[in-house]
């Protein structure tokens, strides 16, 4: 199916432009809300119940038409039992990647479509491991690629991701940021 004919109005309640191009490469169209909202799950919450409660607490704070699908998600960077989230300064990107050199941690986004008054949560989980990384490219990296907007102050589609990892299984796209196989599934079967 031609995903540019899908029937239903497609909104991406995400500010990333890596969402916005991953669906846009899928082929469907869309258009564009956010939610301004606190992001700090409720404590005691780990890895995937974090991803999935943030992508449900941004759906639930973003209105839509009747026959509209509204796409949010949430990815976090697992490891060690804790969340790295964006990086608040060069500091902290330097501290999370030192972290995760020679380590693997888990990407997990969360994906909540809601339809008229239904709600679908699901997430993905991909397994990411860095080599041993130096201090100079990791300095490098944050300094040339300002990964602030990113949990665990890294994209794997960029220079350190080239460089940096070792293997990684599950969908790299989800590391990127949109699990676009499971996506694209769910919105299908609401045809």
């Amino acid at each position: 199916m031609n995903r540019a004919e899908y029937p239903h109005r497609i909104v991406l309640g995400s500010g990333s432009p890596r969402r916005r191009e991953l669906l846009s490469d899928l082929g469907y169209t869309f258009s564009i809300r956010t939610a301004d909202i606190d992001e700090t799950p409720p404590p005691g919450l780990e890895g995937r119940q974090i991803a999935e409660f943030l992508a449900k607490h941004k759906a639930e704070h973003i209105e839509t038409a009747p026959n509209e699908v509204l796409i949010t998600s949430d990815t976090v960077v697992w490891h060690n039992g804790a969340s790295l989230a964006k990086p608040a300064n060069r500091n902290e990107a330097i501290e999370m990647i030192t972290q995760l050199s020679g380590d693997t941690h888990q990407v997990i986004t969360g994906v909540c479509l809601r339809h008229d008054e239904h709600l679908r949560v699901f997430s993905d989980v991909t397994e990411v491991k860095f080599k041993d990384l130096s201090r100079p490219d990791i300095e490098f990296y944050v300094d040339s690629y300002y990964p602030f907007d990113k949990a665990g102050a890294y994209g794997i589609q960029e220079w350190i991701g080239m460089i940096g990892i070792e293997y990684i299984r599950g969908s790299y796209f989800n590391v990127v940021g949109l699990p676009v196989e499971k996506l694209d599934t769910a919105l299908l079967e609401l045809l």
